[in-house]
Formats: structure tokens, sequence, C-alpha cells
């Protein structure tokens, strides 16, 4: 059973990879030598060439990102680098569940150690040859040491107890599992803004004047109570717009980055923000939310299932069995269902942006939201005219001129 267990963990990679190069081959298709017509009044001959370089240079560093750590994973895999892993935390302690916390902390640290040169050429190379990256190598430095420290804060206290439910409780570990990771996902949600985000960007409320008053009349108007809006110094790593709405009840907030108000119209601003109140007042946000509490219950459930067998450990290469090596696989063996959950959830996401958008239309200047969203696609350097099959299995918001046939 094993020897079948092995030959999967070693196939489902691979043929991710290989799925992944033949979508964005679909996708490359797409691009043309000259600007299409259907993007003419949208951008310009010089934006559509530079937004397709944009993209192949992306692409260039996927592919080679890609097959990277597919080797890794596959070298791991049958040189038996996680039987080695494990035998490095054993050396630790006796105790399982210190076992299992070195054991992801030697995973977690290797893979973002091994992907960061990456990183860097993503940054300092790609993003600021097309005049996107405003960030310094001290501020990437210091990044990566406060997601360290987060991982380990975060990542200690609820990794190590649901292995300890495990080691515990047995199979019934998942159901304590599934209430540790709700109530965490619940804090998470409404604290979010106030103790993560302020380590890595400074947040400033909207000073008073007429596009604070036109915010608060927009959602007193649409029934949103709001007094929460914040500007965020985006800025400071990228020259990329965004908005965001984070929160429930008192603590909701919406979140602007100050690149975006540089460039956008008062107007365009309340549009963008009606779209973001629309998720709001549809409960797409509740709702997803809701739909990841169910998904994570089930994920593991099934993981409590199969845990137990040692099959999935000896397919690492090791005759003991445990949560740690266990989960390796699961994850691997679950990247199938994963996939075809993505698929369902990016529909649904897709569903919910048209919602939205018809929020904003029906409750505010359909004209306005248009023109914001076509300046943010030609600043961002988005693919305005991507395959169907990529945008089915990869876009979570539906493409530019999807969104303004459906705005007119």
């Amino acid at each position: 059973m094993h020897n079948t267990i092995f030959f999967l963990i070693i196939i489902i990679p691979v043929a991710g990879f290989l799925v992944e190069r033949y979508l964005e081959y679909l996708n490359g298709k797409m691009w043309s030598g000259t600007l299409p017509d259907k993007l003419k009044g949208i951008c310009g001959e010089e934006e559509y060439r530079k937004s397709q370089l944009y993209d192949k240079d992306n692409k260039r560093l996927s592919f080679w990102s890609s097959l990277f750590n597919l080797a890794i994973i596959l070298a791991m895999i049958i040189a038996g680098g996680f039987a080695y892993a494990d035998s490095i935390a054993r050396g630790f302690s006796t105790n399982l569940v210190i076992v299992a916390l070195v054991f992801f902390g030697i995973i977690g640290f290797a893979s973002d150690l091994i992907n960061i040169p990456f990183s860097l050429y993503e940054t300092f190379i790609i993003e600021k040859r097309y005049g996107f990256n405003t960030m310094t190598l001290r501020t990437f430095v210091t990044d990566h040491i406060k997601s360290w420290f987060i991982a380990l804060l975060v990542g200690i206290p609820v990794l190590g107890l649901i292995t300890w439910f495990y080691y515990k409780t047995g199979h019934n570990f998942w159901l304590y599992a599934w209430g540790l990771i709700t109530v965490f996902s619940i804090f998470m949600n409404f604290f979010y803004s106030e103790l993560i985000v302020p380590l890595f960007n400074k947040q400033t409320p909207l000073e008073t004047g007429s596009l604070r008053d036109k915010i608060e009349e927009f959602a007193t108007r649409t029934g949103f109570r709001l007094r929460n809006i914040y500007v965020i110094d985006g800025s400071k790593r990228s020259t990329k717009s965004n908005a965001y709405f984070s929160g429930f009840g008192p603590k909701k907030r919406i979140v602007l980055y100050d690149t975006l108000m540089k460039e956008m119209t008062e107007e365009e601003i309340v549009a963008v923000l009606a779209h973001e109140i629309g998720h709001y007042r549809k409960k797409h946000v509740l709702l997803s939310l809701l739909f990841s509490f169910i998904l994570t219950g089930f994920m593991l459930f099934l993981f409590s299932v199969v845990v137990d067998h040692p099959e999935l450990s000896q397919a690492l290469g090791t005759e003991k069995s445990s949560f740690h090596l266990g989960l390796i696989v699961f994850g691997i063996l679950y990247s199938p269902l994963s996939l075809i959950i993505g698929l369902v959830t990016n529909y649904v996401s897709r569903r919910n942006e048209f919602a939205a958008d018809r929020f904003a239309k029906e409750n505010y200047k359909p004209e306005m939201l248009a023109g914001a969203l076509k300046k943010l696609s030609v600043k961002n350097l988005s693919n305005m005219l991507p395959h169907s099959v990529y945008v089915f299995f990869h876009y979570s918001h539906p493409p530019l001129l999807k969104r303004l046939e459906k705005l007119e």
C-alpha cells in the first residue's frame, strides 16, 4: 500500500506542475503584436506592450521557481529528506508534540529560505523594471524577520495544540482542532488590522474633508455604519493601488492605499468603496468565512480518517508513524480535491464580484467604478484579455472587460 502512496505523492506534484504550465501556455496565446480592438480606449499601444512584457517576465520566473520547488519536493520524497528531518526533530526531544513543532520549523524555515532568491528577483528586478517596487532591501529583510516572528508566535501554540489534541484524543482530535482554528480565525478577522497590519504598515485615519464626507454620506445612505476609514502607506513597498474592507461589527474598517488616493478622483474612490460595501451588504464576507469553516472541518475530518495509517509515514521512508509525517503526505494527496474546491470557490467569488459591482451600479455611479477599474488594470499592468480556461482555474475576480459589460 505504501508503494501506491509513494507513487501518488510523486505523480500528483508533477501533474500539478504540468497542468499549470499548460494553462500558462494557453494564457500566453491570448497576447498579440498589436493592441486588440477590444482594448482601444482603455489602454494605449505602449501600455499594452508593457503589460505583455510584464506578464512574460512573471511567467518565466514562475516557471523556474515552480520547477525548482518541484525538484526539491521530489528529492525530499525520493531521497528520504522528510524522514531525515524527522530524525533530526526526534533528536531534540522524546515529546511528540515538540518533535512535530521542530519538524515543521525545519521544513517551514528551509522552504522560506530557498525561495528568498526568487522573491528578491521578483521584487528588485521585475517589479523595479516596470516601475512598481519602492521597497528597500532593509524593508525586505525586516518584513521577513517579522513574518518569521509572527509564524513562531502564532504557529507554535496553534500547531502545538492541534498536535497535542491528536495524541490525547485520537480520532476525535479533528473536532478540537476545528474548534481551535475556528476561534482563531474569528479572532484574526476582528483584530488583524489592529494587531498584524501595524507591524508592516502605518495606518492613519482619513482626514476630515470632502472625500471623507462623500464616503460617509454614501455609507449612511446605503445603511452601512462606518466610522473607521484609514489610509495605509502602500507606497512604502509598491506603486500598485488597492483598497479593502476588513473586520466585523464595531471593528469593521475600510482601508485605502495612499497610491489609490493619488491616482483616482474622489468619485472614483467612492465608487471603489461602494463595491466593497456591496460585499458587506450582500453578506459575502460572512458567507465566505462560514464556507471556510465548513471546508476546514471537512479537511480535518478526512485527515483524521487516514492519519493513523502507517503507510503514510512509510511512503516517506520511515517506519515510525507520526502526526507530522502523515500531515505532509495528506497535504499532497489532498491537492486534487483542493483544486476542485478552489475551482468552486473561484466561481462563487467571481459571481460575488459581479454582485458587488451591481450594488455599486445601483447605488452610485457605474461610470465612476468603470473608470476606476480601468485605471487599476492599466496602472497595475494587468492582463485584460486572459484565456477563459485560465480564468476558470485561477481568477477570483472576473476579467476587466466582463465587469465593464455588466456596468454598462
